[in-house]
């Protein structure tokens, strides 16, 4: 359901952080970043920072009291225990490696309300020879302070919670050096205070049979170092890997991670998610974008420290020529729509530090993309606006509601309070690294879409309530509208027609 970036068919005591010294290009286990605790002089949001994976919290050391004690010398001891205990039970794993049975499919399937403990250095290993740890269809089942290791389910399927059950919370893991993604995600989850690392896809799969996922909360997390298997390579376009994803999702709130070093898209919302809040987040060094939020509504994005990331892949695409403004903050086909409840009624992006990353915020919105459409990526779905794909279709789409309500429209982006902070000897770059943009494509196909020529780009850059001001730039932007060949300096963007960043400041020579 995923996309490529553009996808153009036929045409309390807060902890600041410092930029650090940039070390190459390429994010590695061996030159993983590490904040600091002193403030930055780029005046970044205070932000706590997650730093889990060096320093993971214990575990009860004893048994609590009617806990069964699961021992890691019996193979398979915990799956067993589970299935001859009931509902509620809770279980305490010893110190040690605990093994299921080394078959495909053998896993613990949890009864409804189940807690898994584990004591100071009980990991749960599958050998590469399990799929799954925690699997089955239980609801409201916990699981803390364990360690989730070497499982190897398929692509798109995850080790903790395989069957994306509501209620779960998970809290205290460690859940590293698996296949797929770490964990898959079901309404109501919470998932707090975990190392998310080195997992073949991502660290969290936020998916469900059924788009029913609701009220997820995603707080103070490590995720870091995700998508080892590099799953854009083997599948192009397959819009499949990154730190997060998240799928249909109605109502979220991620706050507090640190999102860094993973191989792609550091935290990525796509196709019909609404009501999300991204807050106190640092995401940093990442390969790819920062953020990317497509094909969705709603959303909030603010006192996030954003540094250093999409190094590795624009540059990649720059050098070969590639004038695309690939950003680090990515709304595509995305806007704020007051008829889907949500707590705002817009994308506001405000008081966030971006400093030194590859390009800043672009808007986009494919002209060819929309409901039925065949460059539609994500097959079978409309928007949540249109229930019926087949109403999209001539001639009801070439006028009102239709005419709007067929497409994810990049609208009511409301972009202020941010401080834009930009050293090109930093980042290593002499050009193409420093833009921001709102721009559509050339609308081509299909034969009967109302959306052709220069219409939605017009909408995209003037009509649609697009709106940068009163930031703070330091560095050398400049500013893509309409289209890839229109680059402006501040006083053009300024200016008529775009009229953006009124009350902004710019100093064009200061690095950051």
């Amino acid at each position: 359901m995923g996309m490529k970036w553009r996808n153009w068919a036929s045409s309390s005591a807060p902890l600041a952080v410092v930029l650090l010294a940039a070390t190459g290009c390429t994010s590695t286990p061996d030159a993983r970043t590490e904040p600091t605790d002193a403030s930055s002089a780029s005046g970044a949001p205070s932000t706590s920072v997650a730093r889990v994976c060096d320093k993971p919290s214990g575990g009860p050391a004893k048994a609590p009291a009617g806990a069964v004690t699961v021992d890691p010398a019996v193979v398979g001891d915990l799956a067993k225990k589970t299935e001859s205990s009931p509902p509620n039970t809770t279980f305490w794993l010893r110190p040690g490696k605990h093994r299921l049975v080394p078959e495909q499919y053998a896993q613990v399937i949890p009864k409804k309300g189940n807690t898994y403990l584990g004591a100071p250095g009980a990991v749960l290993d599958g050998g590469k020879a399990n799929q799954y740890a925690f699997g089955g269809e239980a609801t409201d089942v916990t699981i803390r302070y364990l360690t989730v290791q070497h499982f190897v389910p398929p692509h798109d399927e995850g080790v903790v919670n395989n069957g994306s059950n509501d209620g779960w919370v998970i809290e205290h893991a460690t859940i590293q050096k698996n296949s797929g993604a770490g964990m898959m995600a079901g309404a109501r989850q919470k998932i707090r205070a975990n190392c998310l690392r080195d997992n073949g896809q991502y660290g969290i799969n936020a998916y469900k049979d059924g788009d029913s996922i609701r009220d997820l909360v995603v707080e103070d997390n490590e995720i870091v170092g995700n998508n080892t298997d590099d799953w854009e390579r083997k599948k192009p376009g397959c819009g499949c890997t990154g730190g997060a994803k998240f799928w249909a999702v109605n109502g979220a709130d991620i706050r507090g991670n640190w999102v860094h070093d993973n191989r792609g898209t550091g935290l990525w919302a796509d196709q019909n998610n609404n009501d999300f809040l991204f807050e106190d987040n640092v995401l940093e060094a990442n390969d790819g974008a920062a953020l990317m939020y497509e094909t969705s509504y709603n959303a909030v994005i603010r006192n996030n420290t954003v540094r250093r990331n999409n190094w590795v892949e624009s540059r990649k695409l720059a050098e070969r020529g590639d004038n695309f403004p690939y950003a680090t903050v990515y709304v595509s086909e995305s806007g704020g729509e007051p008829r889907i409840k949500a707590r705002t009624d817009k994308i506001e992006i405000y008081r966030n530090v971006l400093e030194n990353n590859w390009n800043g915020i672009t808007l986009w919105e494919n002209s060819n993309r929309f409901c039925n459409s065949p460059a539609n990526t994500s097959t079978g779905y409309c928007t949540l606006l249109v229930k019926d794909t087949k109403r999209c279709a001539k001639p009801a789409i070439t006028t009102a509601p239709l005419y709007d309500d067929c497409r994810w429209k990049t609208q009511r982006v409301d972009i202020h309070d941010n401080r834009f902070l930009l050293d090109t000897s930093v980042v290593k770059c002499k050009a193409e690294c420093g833009r921001m943009a709102v721009l559509s494509n050339y609308g081509t196909y299909p034969d009967w879409s109302p959306y052709k020529g220069k219409r939605v780009a017009e909408a995209i850059t003037h009509k649609q309530h697009n709106r940068w001001h009163d930031n703070v730039y330091r560095g050398p932007w400049n500013f893509t509208a309409v289209d890839t060949d229109q680059k402006l300096d501040s006083g053009q963007w300024q200016g008529t027609p775009y009229r953006q960043d009124a009350g902004s400041t710019f100093a064009p020579r200061a690095g950051g």
